[in-house]
This record gives structure tokens, sequence and C-alpha cells, in this order.
């Protein structure tokens, strides 16, 4: 268990959002995502939601049915987000 984890427990959401920080820098899928967490396409599906309302993740289309995701590196919240992950793992 990882240092946000300990403090917020271990959520769909909180899984999602970690994958994402690992491949900051890199776009993916949901099945991509799923694969990576053991979480179901649905349930990635449904806890990306509000980080994309949230405008911390950022979903591109490539095509009519295929969408790629990743953090939006340029949003204020997101840079809190990685600044307060890196601080907590460093604490450890």
């Amino acid at each position: 268990m990882d240092a946000l984890e300990e403090i917020f427990g271990k959520t769909a959401q909180m899984t999602v959002l970690k994958n994402l920080i690992a491949h900051k820098d890199e776009s993916t899928y949901l099945s991509g995502i799923a694969d990576e967490t053991g979480l179901s396409h649905s349930s990635v599906a449904r806890v990306i939601t509000p980080l994309i309302k949230s405008d911390i993740v950022i979903e591109k289309p490539l095509g009519k049915q295929i969408r790629t995701f990743r953090l939006n590196l340029e949003n204020e919240k997101t840079k809190l987000i990685l600044d307060f992950y890196d601080r907590l793992n460093r604490m450890k």
C-alpha cells in the first residue's frame, strides 16, 4: 500500500489515478488501464469520468469508438496532485 492508499483508502478511482500518474507522459486506453490495474473496463470508464469532468484527465477521441486518456499536466489541480503524491512518497 502506498501513501495515497494509506490516507484515502484503496478505491477504483485511486487505482486509475495512480495508473495515470505512473504513465503521466503517455496516452492510454480504457482497456490498457483495465489490464494494468485489474479493474473491469466498465469500472475504469465509470471512475475516469469525474477526472475528465474536473479536467485532471484529458480525453481524446481516435476515430468513432476509440478514446485515449492522459493526465492534463497543464491543469493546476493535476500539478497539485502530482506534487502531493511525490511528497507523500518521499516521506516513506
